[in-house]
Parts: structure tokens; C-alpha cells; sequence
């Protein structure tokens, strides 16, 4: 594709961000940024948190993948169907009930200020990493469009990536990502339909004909019931729930957009729509991927080495330049859609968790800043070690990073037993550290057992059990017993 053709496409796809941040963020403040005023409408955010959860992981790795283990990525996609009504009943509406900007607030209320600062810490770090894997992908991808062509170096690319981000959150916040968001999830969805019509049409297939070939695929195959294979249904679909809880449920970036809904009723509506919509559109890449295979060995196209590169591949090369442009508006907007409201996240997490609230706007514009420039780093240092599909390496770092965060809000709505606060954030640290042992030598000591996305319930059971052992239960009952005494 023509690099002035990329640099038309990119440079008005961001032009139009801009002019949607000017709008949003007139006359805007911290609670405008933190909250976006609580003025939402539910069904603007139920669509935008379609794109923020797909992100440029699904956009690019799922349809990839299906090319090293089928259709099983279906199953966790149904955990993550139950693990989103579990959001809308329990944790909604507690959110909701305490008035909370960051959900890690709850910590503090209900074990202490270790637990709190501990758990605001691991989504500090679990959001950075995932954030900079997912923005990893689309850095890659303008890298081969269009700055390769000028010799440009990767990291050159990643900065200026960062740095529209910056550009139009900076002011808005919250507010401004909840219609960007809108935006980037028509962008993303429509590149998928448009591609596979494209496909449909050169294979000249009928409806019933696409329907058969992917059907009648190795590639379409969804369940697999071998206890022992990471793939393994059980694995999945329970892993599915769990990280729909923690990656959604308990995270500032999900939670955020849902907490600017006005009620409890609108924001649990929305979670029902969009977990709908969430379901139907993995359905759609997955049936991508499939197609996108068949298409190569239709043709005979050499496939690139990484699965995640064959999207991008069969987009900018062989199908056409309106599909390249609309790739390319896709990819754009599935990352953006994600890393744009990680890192507004990120700032209200670190302003309300470790610095109260009181910020002024200039200092939260400095804190913004500074997490831009460590995604930076990450995607810097990840672009250098990463040998595995993307979409594989998220959920892998989620598994170790937001198990404690799992298993805290579990022992708190679970159990009414009262923690030693100090010991917390040793557990919390320990738990990882378990968690990675059990995991590297499971084919040895558990039969040959390998986990999947399952670690993570692991990781949350192990902390769990931590926090039992160092807790105790309520004296309440004791101290009324006295006083009816006396």
C-alpha cells in the first residue's frame, strides 16, 4: 500500500479524535476526567466497551491463532459471557452503593490501608503491562505500513503513538474515551465485515457456502476435553469467568466507563447488551480467521511466521486498497480503543489511591505523563523479547498479576473474618511467586498437567487461602454478648 495513502488514513482517523476531545473536554475538571460527571448513557458506553475489551489483541491475534489451536478460544469467550452477569449482580452494584471513584477504594473500607495501597499496586502494574502488549500490536503494524518505508526505528513510532494518546486525554479523560470509544468500535467492527465480504467474494461463496467451509474447517473445531491440554474446555470456560472478573470486573479501566453510567440499573444494563455483543463480535473473528486461512491456501500465499502478522499481512498485500485502508482504520482504532482509557485509568488510579484525590490539574496532566512514558518502556523492552502470540502473553501476565486482586475482593465479599492488615501485601506478593512455581513444574508433580488461562483462579485461590491464615473472626458478637451482661 502507497506509505502517503497510510499517512492520509492515520493522520485523519487522529484528526477526528481530536476534534472529538475538543468537544468533550470544554469546561472540563478532575471529577470530569475521574467520572465524566456520572452523565453517560448506558447504551454509548455498552457499545464503546466493545472495542476496549476486543482491543488490538483480538483484532489481530485472535484471527491468527485460529491457526494453532482452532476454535478453543471459544470456550473462554462463554466464561466470559457468565463472568459478565456476575460483574452486573455483585460487583455494580457495590461499586455503585459506596460512590466510588476507584474501585480499590473498597480495600481500604473493608480490610485496611496495606490491602488497599497492595491491590491498587497490582492494577498499576497489570494494567501497564497489558495496556503496552496491546499497543505493542498496533506500533507494529503502522511500523510496516508506513515508517519502515522512511527508515524510521520502532521505538520513533511507539513515541509518537504514545504520544497522540496523550494528545486527546489529557483534558477529558473518562468522559472524552467513552465517545472515542463509540467511534473506534465501528471502525474495528466494520474493517472485520468488510473483510470477510472481500474474502466471501473471491472464493465465491454463497451464504450456505461460508457457512459450510467454515464448518467443515480443522481449524472451526471448538471443545476439547483432554484434562492434561491447556485447551481443555474445564480450563477455559472457568478461566473465562475469572478473568472477565478481574480484567473487568476489578479493573479501573472497565470499571471506570461502567462508574459513569448515572445509576446502578443503567450501568447494569449496560454490562447485559454489551456481553451480548461481546460474544457475537469473537464469533465474527473467529470466523475471520478461518476464512483468512483458506484464503492463503487458496491462493498459495507464504504465510508469515507469527500468526499475530497474518491479518496485517493478507490486509496490506493481497486484498485490495480499500480493505487495506479499512484494516488499517481497524487496527488503529482496536488498540487506541484499549491503551486510551489504560491510561486515564492509570492516572485516576494513582491520583485517588496514592494520592487521596487531591491533585490539582496540572499535577494529574504530570502523573498522565508519567504513564505514558512507561508504556513507552514496556512496549520498548517487549518488542524485544517477544516470541508468542500476543493475545497468549496477556492473559498469561494477567494470570500472575491480577490473581491477588481476585482473590482479595473475593475473601472480602466471601468472608466477614477480619485480616491483619500488615501481612497482606505479603501475601499478595508471595502468591505470584507460588503460583509461577506451580505452574512450571505441574507436568511433573500433577501428572503431566499443563495450565492454561486457568493459573489465574490458581493464583486467587492461593491468595485466598493466605488471607485465611492470617485473619481472624469478628469480635462483634463477643463485645454484644458483654454488654447484654452487664
Amino acid at each position: 500500500m502507497n506509505i502517503w495513502i497510510v499517512f492520509s488514513v492515520v493522520f485523519g482517523y487522529f484528526g477526528l479524535l481530536m476534534l472529538i476531545s475538543w468537544i468533550t473536554s470544554r469546561n472540563s475538571n478532575n471529577e470530569t476526567f475521574f467520572t465524566g460527571n456520572r452523565k453517560s448513557p448506558w447504551y454509548l458506553v455498552a457499545f464503546g466497551m466493545i472495542g476496549a475489551s476486543l482491543s488490538g489483541v483480538t483484532f489481530i491475534s485472535v484471527p491468527g491463532e485460529v491457526g494453532n489451536t482452532a476454535w478453543s478460544y471459544f470456550q473462554f469467550v462463554l466464561g466470559n459471557f457468565v463472568g459478565y452477569f456476575v460483574v452486573a449482580q455483585v460487583l455494580i452494584p457495590l461499586y455503585y452503593r459506596l460512590k466510588l471513584v476507584s474501585i480499590y477504594s473498597y480495600l481500604n473500607q473493608r480490610f485496611g490501608i496495606g490491602t488497599y495501597k497492595i491491590g491498587s499496586f497490582f492494577f498499576l502494574v497489570s494494567q501497564t503491562i497489558g495496556a503496552s502488549f496491546r499497543l505493542f500490536l498496533v506500533a507494529g503494524v503502522l511500523q510496516l505500513a508506513f515508517f519502515n518505508a522512511f527508515g524510521i526505528p520502532f521505538w520513533v513510532t511507539v513515541f509518537i503513538t504514545i504520544l497522540l494518546i496523550w494528545a486527546y486525554t489529557f483534558r477529558g479523560g473518562i468522559k472524552t474515551i467513552v465517545w472515542t470509544d463509540t467511534l473506534q468500535t465501528l471502525f474495528m467492527l466494520g474493517a472485520v465485515i468488510i473483510t470477510i465480504i472481500v474474502i466471501v467474494k473471491d472464493l465465491d461463496l454463497s451464504t450456505q457456502g461460508v457457512v459450510q467451509v467454515i464448518g467443515d474447517s480443522e481449524f472451526s473445531s471448538v471443545f476439547n476435553w483432554d484434562w492434561r491440554s491447556p485447551q481443555n474446555f474445564f480450563k477455559q470456560f472457568f478461566a473465562g469467568i475469572a478473568v472477565v472478573i478481574v480484567m473487568n470486573g476489578l479493573d479501573q479501566n472497565m470499571m471506570q466507563k461502567n462508574l459513569t453510567c448515572k445509576n446502578t440499573k443503567e450501568a447494569q444494563k449496560n454490562i447485559y447488551w454489551f456481553s451480548l455483543s461481546f460474544v457475537l463480535a469473537n464469533l465474527m473473528f473467529l470466523c475471520l480467521g478461518v476464512l483468512l486461512y483458506v484464503f492463503a491456501e487458496q491462493h498459495g500465499i507464504t504465510l508469515p511466521q507469527k500468526t499475530d502478522d497474518l491479518y496485517a499481512f493478507l490486509a496490506l498485500n493481497h486484498f485490495g486498497l480499500v480493505t487495506g485502508v479499512v484494516f488499517l482504520l481497524g487496527i488503529t482504532a482496536a488498540a487506541y480503543s484499549s491503551a486510551d482509557s489504560a491510561l486515564t485509568a492509570l492516572t485516576t488510579s494513582f491520583c485517588v489511591d496514592f494520592l487521596k484525590g487531591e491533585v490539582t490539574q496540572k499535577k494529574r496532566l504530570g502523573i498522565h505523563l508519567m504513564f505514558s512514558a512507561i508504556m513507552f518502556v514496556v512496549i520498548v523492552v517487549f518488542s524485544m523479547i517477544n516470541d508468542q502470540s500476543v493475545v497468549t502473553a496477556v492473559f498469561k501476565v494477567a494470570g500472575y498479576t491480577y490473581g491477588p486482586l481476585l482473590g482479595l475482593f473475593a475473601f472480602g465479599l466471601g468472608s466477614s473474618r477480619i485480616v491483619r492488615d500488615k501481612w497482606v501485601p505479603l501475601i499478595c506478593v508471595l502468591s505470584p511467586i507460588i503460583t509461577y512455581m506451580i505452574s512450571t513444574y505441574s507436568e511433573q508433580l500433577l501428572w503431566g498437567y499443563r495450565f492454561g488461562f486457568e493459573l489465574l483462579i490458581v493464583n486467587g485461590l492461593i491468595t485466598f487461602l493466605g488471607l485465611v491464615l492470617i485473619s481472624e473472626r469478628k469480635r462483634m458478637v463477643m463485645s454484644n454478648t458483654k454488654s447484654t451482661s452487664r
